[in-house]
């Protein structure tokens, strides 16, 4: 999760945009999914997820930021 702020920081200050804000606000939102999931005893679900969600982010920051 802290990962995800830092480079939400980083990518914000190189390019202020509505997309870096929603590609990684989801990310921060599926981190805290995660954290609950875990706290439920779904720590694999959990882990599937977020990998998921990291390929996912990664990819549309890729895609969809130019």
């Amino acid at each position: 999760m802290a990962a995800a702020a830092v480079v939400l920081v980083v990518r914000l200050a190189s390019r202020s945009s509505v997309l870096v804000v929603g590609v990684y606000g989801l990310l921060l939102i599926l981190c805290g999914l995660v954290i609950e999931l875990s706290r439920r005893g779904r720590t694999r679900l959990g882990t599937w997820l977020l990998g998921a969600g990291l390929v996912a982010s990664l990819a549309a920051d890729w895609v969809l930021l130019p």
